[in-house]
């Protein structure tokens, strides 16, 4: 497969949200929708299997059918060497750079390496930066406008954005950080052996193996991996998209509140979740899911904005079947 963010990188010297929107950010975003008459949102998943089909559609432009993708899909690799303290410095870099386009270009040599883990973290690079990259002038005249709007929320969705445009202020439309390149690298992660690509793209509807066996088997291999990132890009197939499905049988699975428990439960792991983490700010940015409290971690916005006072037991007790009660929620 060709490594789009090499290609994207190398047409200028090295000066490199964000679209979690795009691909799971169904979370928080059907949970208020139903219990909070001031958030709007979208169905965004479908844009992802919009993207889905496309890079499918390029597969069999080339000569790939179906099942020869899947074929080649069933080759993927057990994870690798990688400690357990490389992913986490890997991780780590991403939450707290101020520059993605640097923090990219410093995971080269690894993807060309094939280390699983550096390219789920470029996917996630790809994902943040999205809608900046795609159209950097419109996406600042957009902030601006909603600074001049003076609704609620607006400041904090501004500070949001600017946020994003901030760290992916190196990022050009050329670097092509669309939709289609971000399930393509996924799939290149997966393959490497990330158990949070092959979750996310479970998550878009489109997984590695379309069967009810396979699907029972990565959800147990996500909670044997105790991986945040794992369990976060594995949370919206976990919600309503799980409804009556018997795959999922005796699995934290099938509601709303299903869904928010495995992204709280990633937050439990050791997920970045505070309020300036990359889930805060693309929430915010994308969808307009703002927290109105300054300094709020997702774990009390969820609570405060997004979970009726009888439903904070039910969530605790879904958080705490999935990571045996790691540290108390907030």
């Amino acid at each position: 497969m060709t490594d789009t963010l090499q290609t994207g990188m190398s047409r200028r010297s090295p000066s490199w949200p964000g679209t979690r929107t795009l691909a799971w950010a169904t979370l928080v975003l059907l949970v208020i929708a139903s219990v909070a008459a001031w958030v709007q949102g979208g169905d965004h998943g479908s844009v992802e299997r919009v993207a889905i089909a496309t890079a499918v559609e390029a597969q069999l432009a080339e000569g790939a059918d179906r099942p020869a993708d899947r074929a080649r899909a069933n080759t993927i690799r057990t994870p690798n060497a990688t400690t357990s303290a490389h992913a986490s410095s890997i991780r780590e870099a991403f939450d707290t750079t101020g520059d993605l386009y640097a923090y990219a270009q410093s995971l080269e040599p690894a993807v060309r390496a094939r280390d699983a883990d550096a390219i789920w973290m470029v996917s996630r690079v790809y994902e943040y930066c999205s809608g900046f990259a795609t159209a950097p002038a419109a996406f600042d005249r957009d902030t601006r406008v909603i600074g001049e709007m003076g609704m609620r929320g607006s400041a904090a969705m501004v500070a949001a954005r600017e946020r994003v445009s901030e760290r992916c202020a190196r990022f050009v439309p050329q670097d092509e950080l669309t939709p289609r390149m971000i399930v393509l690298k996924r799939v290149e992660a997966a393959e490497a052996g990330s158990v949070a690509a092959e979750a996310s793209l479970m998550a878009a509807g489109e997984p590695i193996k379309d069967t009810p066996e396979y699907k029972r088997e990565l959800v147990e291999r996500v909670r044997k991996s105790e991986d945040p990132e794992a369990y976060s890009a594995l949370a919206p197939a976990m919600g309503i998209a799980a409804s009556g499905k018997t795959e999922y049988t005796g699995e934290v699975a099938g509601t709303q509140f299903s869904e928010l428990a495995w992204q709280l439960a990633a937050c439990r792991l050791g997920m970045d979740c505070t309020s300036d983490s990359a889930l805060m700010t693309s929430y915010c940015a994308n969808g307009g899911i703002c927290s109105s409290v300054p300094g709020q971690d997702f774990e009390r916005f969820v609570f405060d904005a997004a979970v009726p006072r009888q439903g904070v037991d039910v969530i605790n007790d879904m958080v705490d079947s999935l990571v045996g009660g790691k540290r108390a929620l907030k």
